[in-house]
């Protein structure tokens, strides 16, 4: 059965992983966090990975813990991975001079920064609607980890702009991330979650 299971796998598409950079899940994944997920790279060195899945929206909205945000318009909190799972993160594009002590991932999206500063900038009236995303915790890779496991196909990487990011949500994300990736991949999008079921 295992030769099966092989059948199905993503092909390793040569494409290191990067600050900046997606992951796109294997079709057949079923771990719960990962399954039919995109993560986004913020951080990748010797020393280990972190990320956000990208397109696992939750049912809590930042405004039902700030009751100084209630009135807004809704802003929906991402699950970004298992680690530290009570805490609030955030990616926006807003940038450092607007949001001090962020991080800058790639061109134009930053990690985290001065959450008050970011609240004052909601409160003054600046949408946020495509500048701004939540998620309560993180995915976490030790070092060699997220290398081993690309290299057993669980995941293919690939590039991110900054729309797609912000505004992804999803198993439609998941299919629209593989299809740019060319028709090999494009034809993983209509297998089943568990194909034993088919």
């Amino acid at each position: 059965m295992a030769s099966y299971n092989n059948i199905f796998k993503i092909t390793h598409n040569n494409v290191l992983p990067a600050q900046g950079s997606i992951l796109i899940s294997e079709p057949f994944l079923q771990d719960a966090y990962f399954q039919r997920a995109v993560v986004l790279l913020i951080e990748h060195n010797k020393e280990g990975s972190m990320g956000f899945v990208l397109n696992k929206k939750t049912d809590l909205i930042v405004n039902s813990f700030f009751p100084e945000l209630e009135s807004f318009p809704e802003m929906p909190i991402y699950l970004g991975g298992p680690v530290t799972a009570n805490r609030l993160f955030f990616i926006h594009s807003l940038g450092d001079l607007i949001i001090p002590d962020s991080v800058k991932i790639k061109d134009q999206l930053y990690f985290d920064g001065d959450f008050e500063a970011l609240k004052r900038y909601i409160l003054n009236g600046h949408s946020i609607d495509g500048k701004v995303k939540f998620f309560l915790g993180y995915s976490g890779w030790t070092e060699g980890q997220l290398g081993n496991e690309i290299n057993h196909n669980s995941w293919v990487v690939s590039h991110a702009s900054k729309g797609n990011v912000l505004l992804a949500d999803g198993d439609s994300f998941w299919k629209n991330s593989l299809e740019q990736l060319g028709s090999n991949y494009k034809a993983w999008t209509k297998y089943p979650k568990d194909p034993y079921l088919n």
